[in-house]
């Protein structure tokens, strides 16, 4: 049975989405999930709302699926630990630190893999499953083919989102708004830089990151038999009305096994759009088409006013029951229900007294009985026992159903008896290095590297799969002079794509190629298959100890700390894997299955085939658009990361290695850079970053 998930930012949208239908609910509950602007719940709210979801059968999922440092993995332990004791159903996580975490706070408590993890592969939900989660939602970019791929083989249950906003980003992976604006996406405070204009040539005037709206309305049945388990609505910065709009229309048409009516979808569009909705990502059908703004339309009052009437007022019945009742001679009448969980309640009324005229008949019993209207309860069934010749008040049956049912909504809605909660402990603490961080260097292309760069002896040099297959040269010129070499793998790589990464992988390794730059779960077993030292990237978002820990448990040998931490929380990591940290570079603000290279220049040869690209926002600041595999996109930061002058800076943060990442740099500016940082040559100061390591990220 498909299972129908809402979302909830408030008290009232809980409420909006289980009388609309909802199977279940998602919802935030302190600083660590990923709509940290939605207004949230206290932990009297949450105990509330895990109570009235249970009595009406339907489940609540905590969202605790943003990045947290070691100094706040403590209350996030906290959070889950009441999370467990209220009877919250399942959490959602993003940092495998919090993963960590949750196995001593609230090993009790289901994981669902977010998005926000980039799962877009069946090795990647095959990771999930490792590592004890049950459900894991899938990239929202992924198409029919490739879920049904996923759900034809996962071993743990698939989550798909059906409705709602889309991210131009593969979430879990855009840094464009913290980057810019100091606000992460990954620490819940996303600033919606895609949404704004932006241009090709001098002037921002046009929306190329500005996706429509999701709706796979149409789609519903074709998702059952994929084999999908839950269908996800997003929204939990939208009010209440649109909840129930949305969540009514799918709810309906699952229950009732079709799809939704010409109305419905008009009632889809008027609650909100951006430009009507887009199934491109399903259909595999990518282009301009899929994009859209939101534009100035009258609220939909009287279909706001409908729903807002239908949740206030009004209790759909939707857990069955079955009611009992026993009437014998000289015995207290016997009212019990039973619920669909085996939840079984009785009570005693009065003695029946002997019929005068009109005897009790078990047809008025039952009648009496199956009133449950203004109740979460369906009367399934009513099984009456009733003696002959006795006289019952009908006040007397209506109090006790009334009695039975209150004592099964209070049982219903209880909190767990004894939740499996316990202390997290931070375990050993492991002590930095006290020496200088060697150089590694990460090419964007075989170009870049030269002789004189293979001469300042970088301790690994990384180049992607696709440059290693298409110029085993380069490797053999790292490699005779000494310098070891690393694949970097792509950051998004289909099922489909996986037989050319393989051939390229095996090309690598016979070149001698030793180590694997991971930046997904989705691609760790194609490295260790191929038998690559793994390293950890930044797209694995190392942002605490525990997810150190976690990594090392899988098998990494190094990872690299995310960028969106500062130099002084790097620093007091515990290590007990090699740990790089990204110095130099134009850092990646994201990466787009919808490539807008393509949508620009109208094809995938002039995309391809042209110089850097570069993407114009209002401020005239330039981001450079690069190809990535398997026709995607890569936007990159218009300033350079820029640390050489911060030498002791990031020397004392205790990493093993200090990257830096080329893009856009020609072989001669690689080798001039890499000369600064090594102390050869004068830094080079005009236009450059700092990044994010000298302030704070919300």
């Amino acid at each position: 049975m498909l299972e129908l998930l809402a979302p909830a930012g408030s008290p009232e949208a809980v409420t909006a989405a289980i009388q609309a239908g909802a199977d279940a609910v998602y919802l935030g509950y302190g600083d660590f999930n990923a709509r940290r602007n939605a207004k949230n719940f206290s932990l009297e709210e949450l105990a509330s709302a895990v109570s009235y979801c249970h009595v009406r059968g339907a489940k609540v999922y905590l969202t605790l699926n943003t990045l947290v440092t070691d100094r706040e993995l403590p209350a996030a332990a906290q959070v889950a630990a009441q999370a467990a004791e209220v009877g919250v159903d399942a959490v959602l996580i993003q940092d495998l630190g919090i993963l960590r975490m949750l196995r001593q706070a609230a090993p009790g408590l289901a994981v669902h893999g977010s998005t926000q993890l980039t799962v877009h592969s069946l090795d990647g939900v095959r990771r999930c499953a490792e590592l004890g989660m049950s459900r894991v939602v899938l990239s929202r970019e992924l198409s029919r083919d490739a879920i049904e791929h996923i759900c034809l083989n996962s071993p743990i249950e698939i989550e798909t989102f059906v409705h709602g906003a889309l991210c131009m980003c593969y979430s879990g992976q855009c840094y464009f708004s913290s980057v810019i604006g100091g606000r992460s996406g990954n620490r819940g405070l996303c600033a919606q830089p895609c949404r704004l204009k932006y241009g090709w040539g001098k002037k921002a005037d046009g929306n190329p990151l500005s996706l429509k709206d999701m709706s796979l309305a149409g789609y519903i049945q074709d998702l059952k038999k994929l084999g999908v388990k839950c269908l996800k609505i997003e929204g939990r910065m939208k009010r209440p009305e649109y909840v129930s709009v949305v969540t009514g229309v799918y709810a309906r048409a699952i229950k009732e096994d079709r799809e939704p009516t010409d109305q419905e979808l008009r009632d889809l569009e008027a609650a909100f759009s951006r430009q009507g909705f887009t199934d491109g990502y399903y259909q595999d059908k990518k282009g301009p088409a899929m994009f859209g703004v939101r534009e100035e339309t009258p609220e939909p009052r009287e279909l706001f006013a409908q729903a807002r009437s239908q949740y206030q007022s009004g209790e759909l019945q939707r857990v069955d029951v079955i009611l009992y009742a026993m009437v014998r001679p000289g015995e207290p009448i016997q009212v019990g229900v039973q619920d669909v969980d085996g939840r079984v309640v009785t009570a005693s009324g009065p003695v029946p007294e002997a019929a005068r005229t009109k005897p009790l008949t078990p047809e008025a019993v039952e009648k009496q009985l199956a009133r449950t209207g203004g109740t979460p309860y369906r009367c399934a069934k009513v099984r009456a026992l009733v003696e002959p010749d006795l006289s019952v008040p009908v006040a007397a049956l209506n109090a006790l159903r009334r009695q039975v049912l209150e004592e099964l909504t209070r049982q219903r809605g209880a909190a767990p008896a004894a939740p499996n909660v316990g202390p997290f402990h931070t375990g050993v603490r492991y002590e930095n290095r006290k020496e200088p961080p060697v150089l590694t260097l990460s090419l964007r292309s075989a170009g870049q590297l030269t002789p004189a760069l293979c001469d300042l002896k970088p301790a690994l040099l990384y180049l992607s799969a696709e440059e290693l297959a298409a110029h085993p040269e380069a490797a053999e010129t790292a490699l005779a002079a000494g310098v070891r070499v690393g694949v970097t793998l792509p950051r998004i790589c289909w099922d489909r794509e996986r037989e050319e990464l393989d051939k390229q992988l095996e090309a690598a390794r016979s070149l001698g190629v030793t180590d694997a730059l991971v930046g997904t779960l989705d691609l760790i077993a194609p490295a260790r298959d191929h038998g690559f030292t793994l390293r950890g990237d930044f797209g694995l978002s190392v942002f605490n100890s525990q997810a150190i820990k976690e990594l090392k448990r899988m098998g990494f040998a190094s990872c690299t700390a995310s960028f969106e931490l500062k130099l002084a929380q790097i620093r007091d990591l515990s290590k007990l894997i090699d740990l790089e940290v990204v110095v130099y570079g134009r850092l990646p603000l994201m990466i787009t299955e919808n490539c807008i290279l393509k949508n620009r220049d109208g094809g995938c040869k002039r995309s391809c085939e042209g110089q850097n690209r570069l993407l114009v926002d209002r401020k005239g600041e330039r981001f450079p658009v690069l190809r990535a595999p398997g026709c995607r996109s890569e936007i990159f930061n218009a300033k350079r990361l820029y640390l050489a002058d911060k030498a002791n800076d990031y020397r004392r943060v205790g990493a093993w290695a200090a990257r830096l990442s080329f893009t856009t740099e020609s072989a001669q500016e690689c080798l001039h850079v890499a000369r600064q940082y090594l102390g050869q040559e004068r830094p080079a100061l005009d236009d450059i970053t700092r990044g994010l390591y000298y302030r704070d990220v919300e």
